[in-house]
């Protein structure tokens, strides 16, 4: 994927402000009109009474006037207020930065070439049609940009009080893309009641303009050079990533419990990787918007956490919030970590979906360093199969699914996904190996563990002597974090422990690729789960292995070291301590990885064998009072 970053300069929009200024004060548009509706306005509204009686669609010229539209918003006085200014004068900008964009795609494809060419000749045949499907692209840049530049620059907290009008999607230029987009803004802004309503039905028709553009992506093939282009205006902080519908939403302080990594007790390794992850975060490049882990390979997009009720799941989300947030505020970075939770299924069809998309986009929104969590993915999100679901939790599943690792998935390296779950069984399998990594939250685990976390939570407030321990010496996580890694040496899982022993009897330990991919095959005869995902999952944590550098704790004490620096030279200081990957790293990560897989399975496994019991023995019990019943004369056939 290219990315360069395109930066608009001032003249590039200046050259176009004239023609938006006139597109706001007076154009002419044709739309395609009901004949059911009356030509005269119902008293004391904008609107036109219809005829139930259908006779047809004509074309008419309609007179647009926004400026006059939005003073109108406020009857008792003629001039424009604060709010209609600012929403007059964001519509002009957005429409000449929008003409400056289609600029940008001209020069990428064809169209600035035959523009030239047929203002010289009349282009005929296979250039002509190509002609005119560039400047119908052109015509969805055009009004594409325009939405998203109302959507990134107006805020508002309140919603339509009333249905919005339907876009006019005139695209055939991209003038008339523009005159489009002005006739159903002012649509929009005619029914507002007051400012915070013009404010809100503004914005909302922007929205609803791109996601009908989206569903119209599909008729313009010659939009693909643009899918890749990054465009960037400084002063007015838009960003444009391809065809990336960007909406920032207004973010809320972050107001949350932030734990130490001294407090997470246990969970070596995910604590580890969770240090590890924040720091990875931290590398990202807002100018470049790309993050050199993604480049050099081991940055972790996506992961699962799993175990038992109370073993630390909360805890650890808690602690890499916190580190993240602390890294930011050292960097100047903005941060934003967002949990999707039960509280965001909806009764109404389509709204859970439209929720969980809202939450995909604000975590990762390009010019932030977002941490989005799913807590007990098992009770938001539903396995495709299971009928007592509700619709939902079904939108969900399909939202996280195409977002995590769908065709149109971008990864930029600035965000992370973690789903957290008691019972991650009860997960869709396709939505689970989404999970680039698998974490067990399994808490702590030894005496020396228990320990630690009592004294922890009792506090200071006792005289009870802590006795012949070394507090906290269990939790040296570079020690614990070696150690935990070389008991993936061999599986913990029975039925992997099986296939691991039979093989190593048959072909002796893995020493080659070959070796590993046939002990992979084998793994995939008994577990058909086991598929060319997992196996990509696998290969992304043995290269996150590689990279499991200790970035330097000075790095992050101060901005100038690392934070600040340009894209290259932080790419080139972190691959200047990458090292390679290791047949030990990578046996060790199948064997976590499956180990998860069969650990999954066989919870799954268990579940279904305790409902058939549990089933046949109420059938048991039911037919034995059915017998009572019988020889007491009681039961009615």
């Amino acid at each position: 994927m290219d990315i360069g970053l395109t930066t608009l300069q001032e003249e590039d929009i200046a050259k176009h402000m004239a023609t938006a200024q006139a597109l706001i004060e007076r154009t002419n548009v044709i739309v395609a009109e009901d004949s059911r509706e009356s030509k005269t306005e119902l008293a004391g509204t904008r609107r036109r009474f219809v005829s139930t009686v259908s006779t047809g669609r004509n074309k008419s010229t309609r007179e647009v006037k926004f400026t006059d539209t939005l003073t109108a918003v406020t009857k008792d006085d003629a001039m424009l207020s604060i709010v209609q200014h600012s929403v007059a004068v964001r519509t002009r900008r957005a429409l000449a930065v929008a003409l400056a964009v289609r600029d940008v795609f001209a020069r990428q494809s064809e169209l600035e070439t035959l523009t030239a060419k047929n203002q010289d000749t009349t282009l005929k045949g296979d250039e002509a049609t190509h002609y005119h499907r560039l400047l119908a692209s052109a015509g969805f840049v055009t009004m594409f940009t325009a939405a998203s530049y109302l959507l990134q620059n107006i805020e508002v907290d309140a919603d339509p009080t009333s249905d919005l009008p339907d876009a006019l999607f005139d695209l055939d230029t991209p003038h008339d893309a523009a005159k489009a987009f002005v006739y159903g803004l002012d649509m929009a802004a005619g029914d507002a009641v007051d400012d915070e309503q013009l404010k809100a039905r503004v914005r909302a028709f922007a929205r609803e303009t791109l996601e009908g553009l989206m569903q119209r992506r599909g008729r313009f093939d010659e939009l693909a050079p643009f899918e890749d282009t990054h465009i960037r205006l400084d002063g007015d902080d838009f960003t444009l990533n391809g065809l990336a519908i960007e909406d920032r939403a207004r973010r809320q302080p972050l107001i949350m419990t932030f734990k130490k990594p001294n407090e997470v007790v246990g969970n070596h390794i995910a604590k580890f990787q969770s240090i590890k992850l924040a720091k990875m975060l931290m590398a990202y490049d807002f100018d470049r918007q790309l993050n050199p882990f993604v480049e050099l390979g081991g940055f972790l997009f996506s992961f699962i956490g799993d175990g038992y009720p109370g073993t630390g799941k909360t805890t650890l989300i808690q602690m890499i919030a916190g580190i993240m947030k602390d890294y930011c505020e050292v960097a100047g970075f903005p941060f934003h970590y967002e949990n999707f939770g039960v509280d965001q299924i909806s009764s109404y069809q389509g709204k859970s979906g439209q929720n969980c998309k809202q939450f995909i986009r604000n975590v990762m929104d390009p010019r932030v360093i977002g941490f989005g969590t799913v807590d007990d993915i098992d009770q938001v999100a539903a396995k495709r199969s299971d009928d007592r679901s509700s619709a939902g939790q079904q939108e969900i599943t399909a939202v996280l699914m195409e977002s995590l690792s769908g065709a149109g998935t971008v990864v930029r390296g600035n965000c992370s996904f973690g789903m957290f779950s008691n019972y991650p069984e009860n997960v869709d399998d396709a939505l689970r190996q989404r999970a680039g990594a698998r974490w067990l939250v399994d808490g702590p685990q030894t005496a020396d563990d228990y320990i630690d976390i009592f004294t922890l939570l009792v506090g200071k407030n006792h005289k009870v002597k802590l006795g012949d321990h070394d507090l906290y010496a269990a939790q040296a996580i570079v020690e614990a974090v070696n150690t935990a890694y070389e008991e993936h040496d061999k599986p913990k899982q029975e039925r992997l422990a099986n296939i691991h022993t039979r093989f190593v009897k048959e072909s002796g330990k893995p020493k080659t690729l070959a070796d590993i991919g046939r002990y992979l095959h084998a793994i995939k005869l008994d577990l058909p789960s086991f598929t060319g995902r997992s196996i990509k999952n696998i290969t992304d944590a043995a290269k996150m292995r590689a990279m499991d550098i200790e970035l330097p704790d000075e790095w992050f004490e101060t901005p100038e070291p690392f934070l600040h620096q340009e894209y290259d030279t932080k790419r080139d200081m972190i691959a200047e301590l990458r090292g390679p990957m290791s047949i030990d790293m990578m046996i060790q990560e199948i064997h976590r990885y499956a180990d998860s897989e069969y650990r999954y399975a066989d919870k799954t496994d268990e579940a279904a064998i305790d409902d058939l019991v549990r089933q046949q023995q109420i059938r048991e019990r039911a037919a034995g009072e059915i017998t009572s019943l019988k020889e007491d004369g009681k039961w009615i056939d």
